[in-house]
């Protein structure tokens, strides 16, 4: 491997975080008092307010309009065609330089590799109906959302019972899907359901995917799923009741609908560990900064002995997590098998979020327990994240199995 950074990423990156302080930044000071509270941010039912709505439009196109938006989508789809090490690179960097809880930022600037944008599930789609509605997702003007877990179906989706029945031309689809990002705004769902209930119960396909406009008939988001004391979500619950969808919005070959799933959610690993790692960076940076200046006993507390373990346990976490979310980019990169690798760094890189995040509020004292330094919001998301896009428990299951199955390669 080589662990030089080309100078396109770098400009690229200068470029980005340029964009986020001068115009996002901007935004964000204009609509302090709106942006300052989630009681302003979300309605009393928990969804984002239409204000915030319009705002995170409006920054999604700015960013599509300089080239940002998409430029991690591939070239065939119409994207930028910067690659995993790119990726990687970028979001570590996007992190480490803005923190947690900035609504105009986070999967605004760019978005979820796979829920959102020029998302590379979308490649399954039928030629005619992507080039229908590639502008609109492209220019940030529409957005999707990602139906594949149900309330019995997390970590287990064999168990999902949303069914599609073939009729004609058409599939119905009936079922429920629940912990679904961007459901409550999204224009356009891929959604996930169960074709070929013998297949499904033997683990051997049995599922297919869906691409569906979300005002289809029969389709809605009755309610958000607030997390971790917060008032409102971009998280929600689909209701499909009998939903009809063309058999040309169907996602690839018919019962094939779990390799399409994976195609999206180990870029999401993989993009969930970069960006995990980035706000470690920045929480360390917080803890370093901090110790040099708050003072006790006549002494920065950075001259402490038991602080200068929590820093240095910090770097010993960032480092060996920076190094193997490089090593795995590099190895989807070239085409090389990961998928016990991408599961190491996707467990990895949550947990160690949360222990640099614990060890920051821990060297703040007091003020680490306020949100006044956003490290407080930075832990709660810190936890949520060992949960999506596969659970750590179940990260551990799949390196096991791979290990067992004979992979030994490291």
């Amino acid at each position: 491997m080589n662990f030089d950074i080309p100078s396109e990423w770098v400009e690229f990156g200068d470029a980005l975080i340029k964009f986020v302080d001068r115009e996002v930044a901007g935004l964000e000071k204009e609509h302090r008092a709106l942006l300052g509270s989630e009681r302003t941010v979300y309605t009393a039912d928990g969804r984002y307010a239409p204000e915030i709505l319009a705002l995170r439009r409006q920054v999604r196109m700015r960013s599509a309009e300089l080239g940002f938006y998409t430029a991690l989508s591939a070239e065939s789809l119409g994207g930028g065609g910067l690659g995993p090490q790119a990726a990687v690179y970028i979001q570590e960097r996007l992190n480490a330089h803005c923190g947690p809880e900035r609504h105009l930022v986070q999967t605004v600037v760019l978005p979820s590799p796979f829920t959102n944008g020029l998302s590379p599930v979308l490649k399954h789609l039928d030629p005619a109906v992507l080039e229908s509605v590639r502008d609109g997702l492209a220019s940030g003007d529409k957005t999707m959302c990602f139906g594949l877990s149900e309330p019995d179906a997390g970590s287990d989706v064999f168990g999902m019972r949303t069914r599609a029945v073939r009729d004609g031309d058409h599939w119905v689809l009936n079922g429920t899907k629940q912990w679904i990002t961007n459901a409550p705004y999204a224009d356009y769902a891929m959604v996930f359901a169960v074709t070929d209930e013998e297949k499904a119960r033997a683990h051997r396909g049995g599922i297919t995917g869906f691409f569906l406009p979300t005002d289809t008939p029969g389709f809605s988001v009755p309610s958000v799923i607030p997390t971790m004391g917060h008032l409102g979500a971009d998280i929600g619950i689909i209701s499909l009741e009998n939903v009809r969808v063309p058999d040309t919005h169907r996602l690839g070959p018919v019962d094939r609908g779990l390799s399409v799933a994976l195609d999206g959610v180990n870029a999401g690993r993989l993009s969930m560990a970069a960006s995990c790692l980035g706000l470690a960076e920045w929480a360390l940076q917080q803890a370093v900064d901090y110790a040099k200046v708050r003072k006790t006993f006549g002494q920065p507390i950075g001259e402490h002995q038991a602080v200068q373990i929590m820093l240095a346990e910090c770097a010993m976490d960032i480092y060996a997590t920076k190094s193997m979310v490089r090593h795995c980019a590099w190895l989807v990169d070239n085409n090389l098998p990961a998928t016990k690798e991408v599961s190491i760094v996707k467990a990895s890189a949550t947990e160690m979020t949360g222990r640099v995040f614990d060890r920051a509020m821990q060297v703040h004292g007091g003020m680490g327990l306020t949100n006044e330094l956003r490290l407080e919001a930075g832990y709660r998301f810190a936890r949520t994240m060992r949960i999506p896009d596969g659970t750590s428990e179940i990260q551990r299951r799949t390196i096991a199995r791979r290990l067992l199955d004979g992979d030994m390669a490291f």
